[in-house]
């Protein structure tokens, strides 16, 4: 959460240099930036137990791998948004000249799902772990392991959804 009052803090004070392109940019970054912290913290944690109990057990490899990606995704989510941020603001095929208010309007039509994926990148990591444990005592209950996650996952969607409604309706450009 630091990581967003800082990004905010650098439009507040120096938006005016920065001007609406640059705004953008920062929501944008912001996005990308934000929610793959969500994911590196995610696979980060899971990985280390699946190597822990990979050692221990070879066979349970492919199991434990499905849940160690899972946290994934919400890095997938922020670029998919300041990839759509960008390509909003014309930066594929001549970018357009935003004015300040409309450079805020990428910034927070960015904030949903940054916030929602760096949350639920280090809880349905929390989730996996559980799983994992699941794949250790009952293998054959695996399935049940991959869908517990899913719940958490609902609400990266939802970041990812509202995100996208608005860069897509609610940002003038």
């Amino acid at each position: 959460m630091a990581i967003i009052l800082v990004a905010l803090a650098i439009g507040v004070f120096f938006g005016p240099a920065l001007g609406g392109n640059g705004l953008a940019l920062v929501g944008a970054g912001i996005a990308v930036f934000v929610s793959g912290i969500g994911s590196i913290i995610g696979t980060g944690i899971t990985g280390e137990k699946a190597a822990a109990i990979t050692s221990e057990d070879p066979e349970k490899f492919g199991r434990l791998l499905l849940l160690q990606a899972l946290p994934g995704t919400q890095g997938i989510y922020g670029f998919l948004v300041g990839f759509l941020a960008i390509f909003k603001m014309g930066g594929f095929s001549g970018v357009l000249p935003l004015d300040i208010t409309q450079g805020w309007q990428f910034i927070f039509a960015c904030l949903p799902v940054a916030i929602s994926c760096l949350l639920s990148g280090i809880w349905k990591a929390k989730v996996s772990l559980a799983g994992m444990d699941i794949v250790v005592k009952h293998p054959e209950e695996s399935g049940k392991a991959l869908i517990m996650p899913a719940m958490v996952e609902t609400y990266a969607v939802l970041g990812l959804l509202a995100s996208v409604l608005l860069i897509m309706f609610a940002v003038n450009v």
